[in-house]
């Protein structure tokens, strides 16, 4: 297994050539320390699992591992299904000028026919989703105060994987001379 930055993990992500509605993620409070803990898993790229915390108000650091490279059905019963109520997406910065101004067009496309037309906030997030090309998006389990069971029984399925990541957080929580969180 192997750890990196947090960011690192997310870029791998990001330059996966799959289906960009695929993904599922589950998230919530680190067990017993400052942060949060995150996994991210599609059919066919696999299982990430992040660590992170916030050093001050404008930085986030972390580490992260993909724990499995396929997701297989007792994984994938821990993650939401496509009805969950919460969303989320992995968003890159367009290139140049020109791209912001086309990813525009194309947002104000989507935005001005869901006004007109009654939908589900769902499918209002895919469609933004799509029209930003976000490469990775899909259902969320989060609970931003505590931990979803979900990922309380990933952690249980990756244990290793969680005792190496937390050691790795911790040293960088020490390093960073950060001993709680702000609210």
């Amino acid at each position: 297994m192997r750890i990196r930055e947090w960011q690192d993990i997310l870029e791998d992500v990001t330059e996966r050539d799959v289906d960009p509605e695929g993904w599922r993620a589950v998230a919530g409070d680190r067990a017993g320390g400052v942060g949060e803990d995150m996994y991210l898993a599609h059919p066919a790229a696999g299982v990430f699992f992040l660590k992170t915390y916030a050093k001050n108000p404008f930085e986030v650091r972390g580490v992260g591992t993909q724990v499995a490279r396929n997701l297989d059905d007792e994984i994938g019963s821990f993650l939401p299904e496509d009805d969950a109520g919460g969303r989320f997406a992995v968003q890159s910065p367009p290139e140049d000028e020109e791209e912001a101004e086309t990813v525009s067009n194309r947002l104000e496309t989507v935005l001005e026919t869901h006004a007109d037309a009654p939908t589900r906030p769902q499918d209002l997030f895919d469609d933004v989703m799509e029209a930003l090309e976000s490469p990775a998006f899909g259902p969320m389990e989060y609970d931003q105060y505590d931990r979803p069971d979900e990922l309380e029984g990933l952690n249980e399925q990756f244990e290793e994987a969680d005792e190496l990541l937390n050691a790795e957080l911790e040293d960088l929580i020490e390093t960073d001379e950060v001993d709680r969180g702000f609210m």
